[in-house]
């Protein structure tokens, strides 16, 4: 106390900050490394594995063909179910309760059917109908084309998967489409634009930022399902592992081959998609996540072990 009678001023203690100590994290983080050491440990010194094998077959010409023509059939797949995703997701969209239904039809029918019995269809397609004929019908015929010879095992996988894709993406792609403001597109039509010229140049491209993740995903859905068309001898990486094995009887070490690959490409994907995100989903705070693996990675290295 003062000479007057008042209570000197005592200084607050400075508050002292304690970080949380996440014990139940480093236990974790020590449990999962110890699993992980044990499980390359364990594949690294079992002799059952023949790694020499596995190095030996990794670049083999028949190999590299099949992973080429995996990549040639992925490629033309997704081309396939994007385009015609799109239209018939401007389809289902439309007003014209024929176009809509037709549209309705068609990704009922091929989401309701498995995609293998897909494949097996076309790739038989020719004992149903021997020749496509183009004409008047009942009348006619201008040219036709033998099926029989044009649809090879390649041409009916393709055929298959990209139709059968066609059908996810023209959800997607509807989904994209209709989180785009409303009013966007009354305004576009407002100001005379058709409503094709609308959907091109003011909803799509901002239905981009929902399309591409799970379009992303497809891609390296497709890219594995493709291991579907070893069904009817198409050569890809996985009948051509087949091939090699079945002669000298490696089957797990063919495998592991063909495990090792997929797990390249789709990690190149992954990366690509993360990228693509990333610039369709400019000004977006929520964009910064990317992929899964580039947040583990920036997780990772935001530990203060590595920040030293």
């Amino acid at each position: 106390m003062t000479s007057g009678g008042a209570a000197s001023a005592v200084p607050p203690d400075q508050i002292r900050a304690i970080p949380v100590r996440h014990t139940g994290r480093w236990v974790a983080g020590v449990v999962i490394a110890f699993l992980a050491y044990a499980v390359v440990a364990s594949m690294a010194t079992n002799k059952r594995f023949h790694w020499s094998v596995v190095g030996h077959y990794f670049g083999s010409s028949p190999i590299l063909h099949g992973l080429i023509l995996t990549l040639e059939l992925t490629a033309t797949s997704m081309a396939i179910g994007i385009t015609l995703g799109i239209v018939l997701a401007v389809m289902r969209l439309s007003p014209n309760p024929l176009v809509s239904g037709a549209s309705w039809m068609y990704i009922w029918f091929f989401r309701g059917t498995p995609v293998l019995v897909q494949i097996f269809f076309w790739n038989f397609i020719g004992a149903l109908y021997p020749r496509f004929a183009i004409g008047i019908p009942l009348g006619h015929q201008f040219t036709h084309v033998d099926v029989a010879s044009h649809i090879t095992p390649f041409i009916a996988g393709m055929l298959a998967l990209g139709l059968n894709e066609g059908a996810y993406m023209a959800e997607i792609v509807r989904a994209g489409i209709i989180s785009v403001d409303e009013g966007q597109t009354e305004a576009a039509h407002a100001l005379g634009m058709t409503r094709l010229l609308t959907m091109r140049r003011i909803v799509l491209p901002q239905a981009m930022r929902v399309i591409i993740p799970p379009t992303g995903n497809e891609t390296i859905s497709m890219l594995k399902t493709t291991s579907l068309v070893s069904a009817i001898a198409v050569t890809e990486l996985l009948y051509s592992a087949q091939i090699i094995y079945a002669r000298t009887y490696y089957v797990i070490q063919l495998l592991i081959v063909a495990s090792i690959w997929y797990l390249i490409i789709t990690t190149i994907l992954s990366f690509g998609q993360y990228h693509v995100e990333r610039h369709y989903g400019r000004g977006v705070s929520r964009n910064e996540s990317g992929s899964a693996l580039l947040g583990w990675w920036s997780n990772v290295t935001d530990v203060p072990f590595f920040r030293r």
